[in-house]
């Protein structure tokens, strides 16, 4: 009995996994696809000639290159600010007592529940007036609106679990307030500003709706946005998006690969807590 079981929960696994893993491999295929072969009838899993033409124009013929590079300074820049402010933040919350702070947490993670269309209006009137649109600060402000609340409630769990007798024998030992943080509470709670930042990280990189609202210049324009390029009113280019895709994802994945553990301790510890 428990060997069928066991079975069955390594059959669920795989299969699982091939119906995540499906989607990607067949991006994959069709970015190696001629035009003539993209809308085959009857679809076959392998390209018949494969080709790597679809990556050479994206690379030569379009302004990929730039897109990517934006939306790799961006997303960035939008880890570093919002990590700045959302440590002081978290741990203003679970080591000082203030007016209504249960609540004041609680509304922190319900403003998260805010999707970000609700939020573009009032940020473009703002940033107009601010003359901060068509910049990658209005930008980073932007997703830092958004990122913020929920990594505030991430880390504020997270330092919840780290024992305030640490900090005290700091404090007796003459440390101040922000070198007890800054010595003591952020290498222990290295696993979650990981866990944090790459959150942050994949918020921006994946952001479309404040892209395409904020950034009206073509040399600004983020990746999410300079791929729906490729679909317009009479023509698609599906060798052009799934290449940008591949070369988009693949990367990606291969950096959880190396992060994967520090993601998944940070988020156990958040949720033990």
């Amino acid at each position: 009995m428990r060997r069928l079981a066991a079975t069955a929960t390594y059959v669920t696994a795989t299969v699982a996994v091939i119906v995540m893993l499906f989607p990607l491999f067949w991006m994959m295929s069709l970015s190696f696809r001629a035009d003539t072969e993209q809308f085959v009838i009857p679809p076959t899993l392998l390209p018949a000639e494969p080709v790597v033409g679809n990556y050479t124009r994206l690379l030569q013929e379009t302004n990929f290159g730039w897109y990517v590079w934006n939306s790799l300074v961006i997303a960035t820049a939008t880890v570093v600010f919002t990590l700045t402010i959302a440590c002081p933040g978290a741990y203003a919350l679970t080591r000082f007592s203030f007016l209504a702070r249960p609540v004041f947490a609680t509304g922190i993670l319900f403003i998260y529940m805010f999707p970000p269309i609700f939020l573009g209006i009032p940020l473009f009137v703002i940033f107009s007036s601010l003359k901060l649109t068509n910049s990658f600060v209005g930008l980073v402000l932007a997703h830092t609106t958004f990122a913020l609340p929920f990594l505030l409630w991430m880390l504020r769990d997270f330092f919840l679990a780290i024992p305030r007798e640490l900090e005290e024998a700091a404090l007796v030992d003459g440390c101040s307030r922000p070198g007890a943080l800054r010595r003591v509470v952020l290498p222990l709670a290295r696993p979650g500003l990981i866990a944090a930042g790459i959150f942050a990280f994949i918020l921006s990189w994946n952001d479309y709706v404040y892209a395409l609202i904020l950034m009206t210049s073509e040399s600004r324009k983020t990746i999410t946005v300079g791929l729906s390029l490729f679909v317009e009113s009479t023509t698609i280019e599906p060798g052009l998006m799934t290449a940008g895709g591949v070369l988009v994802t693949v990367p990606v994945l291969v950096l959880f690969m190396f992060v994967q553990r520090y993601l998944v301790q940070g988020l156990a510890a958040g949720a033990i807590r």
